[in-house]
């Protein structure tokens, strides 16, 4: 073959693969939230369940405002029905993703010491684990062990299916882990809570391989707020964004709340992973390191009016799906 085919042969090669790496770095959302820090937030709803329609408090955000949310959320959730219809969520999750939405998903598990599916009950995601249990659960071998890491097998195939087509996920397993009411939360140190959470994080980055996830540590607002970002912490090689759950409406979204999870981030993104009141686009000028809120499906519209909702998907620092496009 003539030398000069072959040079263009090859530099046509080396171009495709360049384009094809750019892409792929143009598309993940963790090079976005931190290029937005400190100017702007993402527009984000969760869709619970059912996860047979999950897009519905999406497009509720549309009926109110005529525009969609930046970031879509979804459950892997726990009930048998949800649990069958896993695979029309993550279906949901590539049409947003080819829309050009960001990706959240996150999943209320079932107690692998108990049965799956489950309920919204103490004999379900609101059940304890004893001191024992616990223990066995987070080494290597034991019964409920191997329980918890088919659980994740489960949920890996998904996870897989947005691997091979090149989307990324904020995956936020195990939130709100100071949350004592969920049988994974409410165990501070390093035996506890943030233990399960480097366990589950191995198991799905190097048993699984699933290189696409976007790791979510996730705490909520409660008063002892500044000492649960140290004793619920896994450590920063586990995470990529730090996100609060704010719920206590009475302190709302403090300068004191902001501040702690700034210094807990050192400088990687920080995000309001849930809340039921939303943020005004005047405070997140004020706290402009949130890189996304995420409200919660339909408490989204019983503690916000639409004229609020509207008038901060339109604010010039928040950014919603046409803007994220």
């Amino acid at each position: 073959m003539n030398k000069s085919i072959i040079s263009v042969s090859i530099l046509i090669c080396i171009t495709c693969l360049s384009f094809t790496a750019d892409s792929q770095t143009a598309s993940n959302p963790l090079k976005v939230l931190s290029r937005i820090s400190g100017k702007q937030s993402l527009f984000g709803i969760h869709n619970r369940e059912p996860n047979k329609t999950p897009a519905a408090w999406t497009n509720e955000v549309f009926n109110v405002t005529g525009k969609y949310p930046g970031l879509w959320s979804g459950d892997f959730l726990f009930q048998a029905d949800n649990i069958s219809n896993r695979q029309i969520m993550i279906d949901e999750a590539i049409n947003q993703s080819k829309r050009g939405a960001i990706i959240n998903l996150m999943w209320h598990a079932c107690n692998p010491a108990l049965a799956q599916p489950c309920g919204w009950n103490t004999d379900g995601v609101l059940s304890k684990l004893t001191n024992t249990q616990w223990k066995d659960l987070t080494t290597d071998g034991t019964t409920i062990n191997a329980r918890w890491k088919g659980m994740m097998d489960e949920v890996a195939v998904y996870l897989q299916q947005l691997k091979e087509k090149q989307i990324y996920v904020l995956f936020r397993p195990l939130h709100e882990m100071n949350q004592s009411v969920f049988w994974w939360g409410g165990r501070p140190g390093k035996s506890g809570t943030a233990k399960l959470y480097r366990l589950t994080h191995d198991y799905f980055v190097k048993t699984k391989g699933l290189t696409n996830l976007i790791w979510v540590w996730d705490i909520q607002d409660f008063p002892s707020l500044e000492k649960d970002a140290v004793d619920y912490n896994p450590g920063s090689n586990y995470w990529d964004i730090a996100a609060l759950d704010i719920y206590d409406d009475q302190t709302g979204f403090s300068q004191e709340k902001y501040n702690i999870m700034v210094g807990v981030a050192a400088g990687k993104p920080i995000a309001i992973g849930e809340c039921q009141k939303l943020p005004t686009s005047d405070l997140l000028k004020k706290q402009p390191k949130w890189t996304f809120f995420m409200g919660w499906s339909e408490l989204t519209f019983k503690f916000n009016t639409n004229e609020a909702i509207n008038s901060l998907i339109k604010a010039d620092n928040v950014i919603s799906l046409d803007e994220l496009k």
